[in-house]
């Protein structure tokens, strides 16, 4: 019955094209000629005047659709027609008792014009995600595919109607969905402003760049041959060198296409969003979590099949790369963010099956979040041996006292765990035996939120950065994470793969910022050529590359030793990579802000944010030094060799 359905919205459709207004006394019904023009013009100015930010794509379709009218369309020969504007499943009332539509509702926007107009909008079912449309999953069961709905239009409306090149297909689905995006703009501005009429018009605002991204996707000009080849070599290079499983291939190439198709898209709106509530989750972080579990992306980080991915380190890295590209949004979309899964690594290793149901479980499922409190305002915390937060036994509970701060995540309105470390044992002369950890509620009593720390500026809503106060803070003595004393060695079992992890991602905000710039350079002149061609700029293109490739190999290196030998054996790896990959990102951010000028510090781009992120990483997770004094004390305590005399 679903393909009598299909088959009866083409019939229909193609009844109301091969109708001429003339005949039925419509003559005047609408303006005729240059109709994708003039309709161009009027989305174009309907978006503009309800513009609420920058959505690029947007931006991008407003210069490309006028230009490149199939001629089918603009010629003088081309058919004109009733457009119904509207036309879709959803419009239709069907017989009760048969597929056969009865009416055709909502003609507010019809009009004359180019028949296909009506027939892009309505195939837009397969081109929509769920649940609009098809775009994501197999085809129901009866639905034909797009190909046979157009073939049946094409059958019912020849010869009134020719059918359309399939070269120019592509620019009239483009139009529709422009169309349908300059509405939701509208939609989500009334919204905004307290006059619109539906309770969901706030959403609107998240379906404007991801209507956008498909329509631009679908025509913008294809990357040369070479490149791409290029690109695909680079791939099969890496994987030579650094062998992984089918499933890691095929992840990447999954996530590689939610983040052109969902990620990207979602960043302005997940802006707009956040400056309109900064300090709850935007309502598109829920979206793109949804899609996410769907297509198989999340708990990636996990190595344990059953509960997450089932990756080694090596085979993680590229994904975290891939995720590094959009910090802000890929990370916890996929429930891959610190700081969850260091915390969630902690409980999976060292939790009790009680403490694992009562908080990993749910931290697996993305329902709450998390924060590490070990940093403190009172002490220098690079040497963790001098942290004074005190966990006292009383009975059958620890009371727990001090201050802490830059303890990440914590502001976020589903934060409801906090894994704390401080001293149980004061006294024991082993100052590495002094330290535990343990879990407490966000919401017991005695746990105060001071304040949000900004970092450059940035408060990293709606997770940030904050100053607590534990005062007689009481928990159950369940709550100890493996043995009093033990902090230590919990605190280097949580870091060494976390610091592999943020590593990766700062190689995506650099990669990310490289493309960025050369983008720039390519579009900017001074002194009368363009910066592409200035020395200077090209000398930084290529240090940005050797500093990204140099860092990658190191990183990917790591990861490797880390699989094959264990933690232990990587220990100067990791402090390598922790200091080498940092400095190089940043190195790397800062030569695309400068090309951008004036432009990189602002927040009309990623650029200044990237680097206030990958800045803080030089202290977060371990300053500079303690790396260096770590990878020296290793150098140091090798054999002598028989070394070259002079």
């Amino acid at each position: 019955e679903r393909q009598a359905i299909v088959a009866e919205l083409a019939s229909v459709l193609a009844r109301l094209h091969v109708l001429r207004p003339d005949a039925i006394g419509l003559g005047a019904f609408g303006a005729r000629g240059n109709y994708y023009t003039r309709q161009i013009g009027t989305w174009t100015r309907q978006y503009v005047d309800s513009r609420t930010g920058q959505v690029a794509a947007m931006e991008e379709l407003m210069g490309w659709l006028p230009a490149h009218v199939p001629s089918i369309a603009a010629d003088a020969a081309a058919p004109t027609g009733i457009v119904h504007g509207d036309f879709r499943l959803e419009n239709c009332i069907f017989d009760a008792h048969e597929p056969r539509i009865i009416a055709v509702l909502d003609w507010e926007l019809a009009t004359l014009g180019h028949p296909y107009a009506d027939v892009a909008y309505c195939s837009l079912m397969y081109r929509l995600p769920a649940p609009f449309g098809f775009s994501e999953r197999a085809l129901p069961d009866g639905v034909p595919p797009e190909a046979d709905f157009l073939a049946m239009y094409a059958r019912r409306a020849a010869p009134a109607v020719p059918a359309p090149p399939a070269a120019d297909w592509p620019f009239f689905v483009a139009f529709a969905l422009f169309r349908l995006a300059a509405i939701a703009q509208g939609v989500y501005k009334r919204a905004l402003q307290g006059n619109a009429s539906s309770a969901s018009a706030a959403h609107y605002g998240q379906v404007v760049p991801q209507l956008a991204g498909v329509a631009w996707r679908l025509v913008q000009p294809q990357p040369p041959a070479a490149a791409v080849a290029q690109q695909q070599e680079q791939v099969q290079v890496q994987q030579q060198l650094f062998p992984v499983s089918a499933r890691a291939v095929e992840l990447r190439r999954r996530l590689e296409a939610f983040m052109a198709e969902h990620v990207y898209p979602a960043e302005p709106v997940f802006a707009q969003q956040l400056q309109a509530s900064p300090w709850q989750e935007p309502a598109v972080m829920a979206t793109l979590k949804a899609t996410a579990q769907r297509l198989g992306l999340w708990n990636m980080f996990l190595p344990d099949r059953a509960l997450g991915a089932g990756l080694t380190n090596l085979e993680y890295c590229a994904l975290a790369e891939i995720t590094g590209r959009s910090p802000h949004i890929a990370p916890e979309a996929t429930n891959c963010a610190a700081p969850d899964t260091g915390n969630m690594e902690v409980l999976y290793k060292y939790g009790t099956p009680a403490q694992k149901q009562r908080w990993l479980t749910p931290l697996l499922a993305g329902e709450i979040r998390s924060a590490f409190a070990m940093t403190e305002p009172d002490v220098a915390s690079s040497d963790a041996s001098q942290i004074q937060c005190s966990i006292t036994r009383d009975g059958d509970v620890y009371r727990i006292n001090g201050r802490k701060w830059w303890t990440s995540g914590a502001h976020h309105p589903r934060c409801k765990l906090l894994i704390v470390m401080g001293k149980t044992d004061a006294a024991n002369p082993n100052a590495h035996r002094q330290q535990s950890m343990i879990l407490v509620p966000f919401d017991a009593p005695g746990v105060q939120l001071v304040r949000p720390l900004s970092v450059f500026g940035y408060y990293d809503e709606p997770g940030g950065h904050c100053e607590l106060r534990l005062d007689n803070v009481c928990v159950p003595v369940e709550n100890l994470l493996w043995e009093e004393g033990r902090g230590f060695e919990i605190a280097q079992g949580r870091l060494g793969p976390g610091r592999l992890h943020h590593c990766m991602r700062v190689i995506g905000m650099a990669e990310r910022s490289l493309e960025l710039m050369c983008e720039r350079v390519k579009q900017r002149s001074v002194f009368g050529k363009p910066l592409a061609l200035q020395g200077t700029i090209q000398a930084d293109i290529a240090s940005s590359r050797i500093d990204i490739e140099q860092a990658r190999l190191l990183t990917l290196y790591t990861a490797h030793k880390i699989d094959q030998l264990g933690t232990r054996h990587a220990r100067a790896e990791i402090a390598m990579v922790k200091v080498a990959v940092v400095n190089a990102g940043a190195r790397v951010i800062d030569r695309a802000i400068q090309a951008y000028g004036a432009a990189g510090l602002s927040s009309d781009f990623p650029l200044a944010a990237f680097y206030a992120g990958v800045r803080t990483l030089r202290i977060a997770d371990g300053p500079d030094e303690v790396h260096r004094k770590t990878v020296a004390k290793l150098e140091l305590s090798k054999p002598a060799r028989n070394a070259a005399r002079l």
